[in-house]
């Protein structure tokens, strides 16, 4: 009695630690959820007030909106190729690092231009803007390296797959077309006699089963015609749209 009341007390506390585990989970796993989804929320605001500035602002303000939002429109897009085709390719893991280790630059060059839109001093700016658009243009030049790099890649091997399934199915499609050989064969003999001369007019040729084979056949002649049966009205299939047939002792009114 005392070892059933453990046992069901220890599955008791198993179960109940299951069920916070779960619970756990399931808040941590919302939790990310609702991080993506203000992070991206944040990222779209910021976007759109960069686009208004860039156009609403003219000057170093709207050099600067340019700045960033160039660079994080091509870093962004690379992100997406990179992790996009990382499941399917365990090759782009390299990449992803190198990127990875871009991606560093790109955000303290982001967070340097986002000081400098609070700065008040236009010509500390200004002076400082070309060097910043040469860094931006380096760190973005080597993001495009590597997102057409994975674009191509990519594209090499949809091209190898559909070339090698291109000739699996010409194989697949020659096999199912294998009667076409066989009627070539069947209807290409000679004809006349055993000499090969044409057939006397004395000449009996004898049973189809002893000259097709060579001997004794025991079934059918497949070339026969075949009789032309009658069939049984009851058992056709029949159809709702079809009428009852009338029988014979049935009297029009």
């Amino acid at each position: 009695m005392e070892a059933a009341v453990a046992i069901f007390g220890l599955l008791f506390v198993l179960f109940v630690l299951a069920g916070v585990f779960l619970t756990v989970k399931a808040v941590k796993a919302a939790k990310r959820g609702v991080d993506r989804t203000v992070a991206q929320a944040r990222r779209t605001v910021e976007d759109t007030t960069l686009r208004a500035r860039q156009f609403a602002q003219p000057g170093v303000v709207g050099e600067l909106a340019q700045l960033r939002l160039s660079l994080r429109t091509s870093m962004r897009a690379t992100q997406d190729v990179l992790h996009t085709g990382s499941p399917e390719d365990a090759s782009l893991s390299e990449a992803i690092g190198l990127f990875e280790r871009l991606s560093a630059h790109g955000h303290e060059l982001d967070d340097e231009l986002k000081r400098l839109e609070r700065e008040p001093d236009r010509a500390t700016i200004a002076a400082r803007l070309p060097e910043l658009r040469e860094r931006m243009e380096r760190i973005t030049h080597s993001a495009e390296s590597l997102r057409w790099a994975a674009r191509d890649r990519a594209r090499k091997f949809a091209e190898d797959d559909l070339e090698a399934l291109s000739d699996q199915i010409d194989v697949e499609a020659g096999a199912l077309r294998h009667w076409t050989h066989d009627e070539a064969g069947a209807g290409g003999g000679p004809s006349g006699g055993p000499s090969g001369g044409p057939l006397g007019t004395d000449a009996r040729p004898g049973p189809a089963s002893d000259t097709a084979d060579g001997g004794n056949s025991w079934g059918p002649d497949p070339d026969a015609p075949q009789a032309i049966t009658a069939r049984d009205p009851r058992t056709q299939p029949s159809y709702p749209w079809q009428k009852a047939p009338r029988t014979e002792g049935t009297t029009t009114t």
